[in-house]
């Protein structure tokens, strides 16, 4: 057979060949740091006979950029929570197992430990049998199982969860993985062996219903990570005390910017005022981008009838992520889970000629979508999003400058808000999956990705290519930030849309006087307040740029009778545009300063005596110290010139 590799390089093997041999005959090296195969796009144990011609990625934790791979790094991480697995199994034997995947930081199992109430002592002796075991190096094992011989291992386990989850699966489509002695159902892929495993950390534990539904059991969640070696966990535990500091819920709460309550519901967060203002100046900066940039402001409900979102195709793609229907005079009303099939329906609402494209629609939209209450958290998974949205309308022959506008948008966003890392992960179909998982158009699915990889090898932009994370109407690119201390985000997103316009109808008149379909493009340069504002916390360490802070400068008399000329600074500062409050209690000077810097505010204006003749105000910068004394009218004058230019 021939195997075709990344390089373009083709050499022959024997039919039946493993992923881990093929590894052998290139380096013993590099079969050593194998730890999961592509073979033909698809991720599969090393391990598995290759029986035809294919093409193969052998994939490591890092890859030739000496970056962690994230194929590699979820196939670890899923296995270390198997490993886990065995270790709680032999130390509380009887334990029942939920699910265990691997998530954006490392792992979870959710286990029923019965009426046991897991201890520090507990996770400590479970981390130790886990390097115990992942010394063995023993192998993991996939076996093909028949149903009922999978129901019968299961029920002899006494496991119901396992037997829950083995109902919705089909004969030919069941498999167990092993490892020493422990087994369990999964789908796989997995690392060889558990040797690859040298440093761990179980981080927390946490209470999870089973399936997320809360009429379920709460079962335990313990959450771990996993690394091949020592030095790269005691830097992430470095970076997890930093990230503790920064936490936007801890951050969130100090600073009065949201908060949640049960008798609304999880998910559902409550904008405080100080929250608010940083909705306004990021939806201030939107609109002026957005104006500037030749967009149309538009305004949608909440709800529509389910039609529309059969129509939009959403509806039986996404039926999961939105909320039951609510049913009236016989029609049923979804919340609405995305814009788009609203702004078709304005773009359809008159018609369209040539001379009206690029048409570029832009809204604020709040959206609804359900999130398992076990995968809430924070602002970062919510279940109401105020989404940045718009959508654009053009000709094929306008695609590549209207797609680069929206990537240049993305690159001013960056320099505003100090997003010095950045990638884009351009996302595509997977052709097994024309039909079921992307809309059946292979032609159309190739034609468009090749139009957005043009556009990002003109434009620069770093990206990476990754196939089958496609919407299920066109490719897209997910645009993944990095916080200041390296933390990951996925930001925003900009998709084409070849679908949707033959779906709704839409049409414009050429110049030559025929019909045609406008291409789209889905677009959310600065993605959901929620997740935004969650990242810019952290991002910031709550300590926001002049603009974005919800208070800008606070005046800070030295005693109660500098109190009225303190007011008149508030009054010329308020009349230049700044956010400005006054700390009029009976505090002693030192302890209202230490007060303002625990708030964040960016100026503390200091008043007495000597600033009262002067005119003056006395000037300490959040995280700098004094600055000396200024004139009221320059300083508001300098700090209203900051704002304005967002600096």
């Amino acid at each position: 057979m021939k195997i075709t590799f990344p390089d373009g390089n083709i050499r022959e093997y024997a039919d039946g060949t493993s992923s881990l041999d093929i590894a052998k005959s290139i380096s013993p090296k590099l079969a050593e740091q194998v730890i999961v195969s592509k073979i033909n796009g698809v991720l599969t144990d090393v391990a598995t006979p290759i029986q035809s011609d294919a093409t193969l990625q052998l994939l490591k934790w890092k890859n030739n950029d000496d970056q962690i791979d994230k194929e590699a790094k979820s196939v670890f991480w899923h296995s270390s929570a198997h490993l886990m697995a065995e270790a709680i199994e032999s130390l509380f034997p009887g334990a029942k197992f939920g699910i265990g995947p691997a998530i954006d930081a490392g792992f979870y199992y959710d286990i029923d430990l019965g009426d046991h109430k897991l201890t520090e002592e507990d996770l400590a002796n479970i981390e130790k049998k886990m390097l115990d075991l992942a010394k063995l190096s023993n192998p993991y094992i996939r076996k093909e199982v028949a149903k009922d011989d999978a129901i019968a291992y299961f029920t002899e386990k006494g496991d119901q969860y396992k037997l829950e989850l083995l109902k919705d699966l089909q004969d030919g489509a069941i498999t167990f993985y092993s490892q020493g002695n422990f087994t369990d159902l999964c789908r796989g892929v997995h690392l060889p062996h558990t040797g690859f495993i040298k440093a761990l950390k179980l981080t927390s534990i946490a209470g999870a219903y089973w399936r997320g539904n809360e009429k379920n059991k709460q079962l335990t969640r313990i959450y771990g990570i996993t690394f091949p070696s020592q030095k790269e966990l005691d830097e992430y535990i470095q970076l997890l005390e930093e990230a503790k500091k920064r936490d936007h819920r801890k951050i969130g709460k100090e600073l009065s910017i949201f908060t949640f309550d049960d008798e609304i519901g999880g998910g559902l967060p409550l904008w405080m005022p100080n929250g608010a203002i940083i909705i306004e100046e990021l939806e201030r900066l939107a609109k002026e981008t957005e104006e500037d940039a030749g967009y149309q402001r538009v305004v949608t409900p909440h709800i529509a009838k389910e039609s529309l979102y059969l129509r939009s195709g959403h509806l039986p793609y996404y039926a999961e992520s939105m909320y039951p229907p609510m049913e009236l005079d016989g029609e049923k009303y979804y919340l609405k889970a995305m814009n788009c099939p609203h702004h078709h329906k304005i773009f359809g609402a008159e018609p369209k000629s040539y001379r009206d494209l690029p048409m570029r629609l832009a809204e604020y939209g709040t959206c609804y979508r359900y999130e398992q209450s076990g995968e809430l958290f924070g602002l970062m998974r919510v279940r109401c999003l105020h989404m940045n949205d718009a959508h654009i309308y053009c000709t094929k022959e306008q695609f590549a400058a209207e797609f680069r506008a929206v990537n240049d948008m993305y690159l001013k966003y960056f320099k505003i808000f100090g997003i010095d890392k950045y990638v884009m992960r351009f996302s595509k179909h997977e052709p097994s999956k024309l039909g079921q998982k992307y809309i059946n158009e292979p032609e159309l699915w190739l034609a468009t990705e090749n139009m957005v990889r043009e556009v990002l090898i003109e434009s620069g932009i770093p990206f990476i290519e990754v196939p089958d994370e496609g919407a299920f109407y066109g490719p897209k690119i997910d645009v993944q930030i990095y916080s200041a201390i390296g933390r990951e985000f996925t930001l925003a997103t900009n998709q084409v849309d070849f679908a949707q316009g033959r779906r709704f109808e839409l049409n414009y008149t050429t110049a030559e006087n025929t019909t045609d379909t406008p291409l789209i493009i889905h677009r959310a340069p600065l993605g959901t307040h929620e997740r935004f504002i969650g990242f810019l916390i952290e991002h910031y360490a709550g300590n926001f740029p002049t603009w974005l802070a919800p208070q800008q400068a606070i005046i800070l008399p030295i005693s109660d009778k500098f109190n009225d000329y303190a007011n008149t600074v508030k009054m010329q500062l308020k009349a230049a545009g700044i956010r400005v409050l006054i700390d009029d209690s009976h505090e002693k000077i030192g302890k209202k300063i230490r007060d303002a810097e625990i708030k964040r505010i960016p100026y503390m204006l200091i008043v007495g005596e000597k600033e009262m003749n002067e005119n003056k105000v006395s000037v300490r910068r959040k995280g700098k110290g004094d600055v000396g004394a200024f004139d009221v009218t320059e300083l508001a004058s300098n700090i209203a010139t900051e704002i304005k230019n967002r600096v």
